[in-house]
């Protein structure tokens, strides 16, 4: 048997091979490994309820909770929800925020928050928009009024 009779298989199924490598797409990393880990978020949601503390928009409504837990809580809310490996353990968003009446305004004020922390971080676009449109999808759950 020449050598040319085995070698050309190997060849062409090892192109093959290459090829179908070459087209296929990276895996897009989770919006939790673009924000950058858990270190990150921890560093936005810090300056975020340092953010809404000096709102007087909402302060009052975190006037009564424990900022220590409520950090936890948030850090990992947005942890798991952005792909990375925290377990939220918290309610969900329409049974925690049941009967507190919060309003349209008061979300948006929440929200405003959060951009003026995104943006001091320098958090790229997307990524920015991906979170809001993460955080954004629960509104109907946050508010009751």
């Amino acid at each position: 048997m020449k050598a040319s009779r085995i070698f050309l298989p190997m060849i062409m199924a090892a192109s093959l091979l290459l090829s179908a490598c070459g087209t296929m797409q990276p895996k897009e990393k989770s919006l939790y490994e673009r924000l950058g880990g858990k270190e990150a978020i921890v560093a936005v949601i810090d300056d975020f309820v340092g953010n809404v503390a000096a709102d007087d928009r909402i302060n009052k409504r975190f006037a009564n909770s424990n900022p220590v837990r409520l950090k936890s809580q948030m850090v990992d809310f947005v942890c798991q929800g952005t792909g990375g490996p925290c377990k939220y353990t918290g309610r969900d968003m329409k049974s925690g925020h049941t009967g507190m009446n919060i309003t349209e305004a008061e979300f948006n004020a929440l929200v405003d928050d959060l951009v003026k922390t995104l943006d001091k971080f320098k958090v790229p676009a997307k990524e920015k928009n991906d979170l809001l449109s993460l955080l954004g999808s629960m509104k109907g759950d946050i508010i009751n009024r």
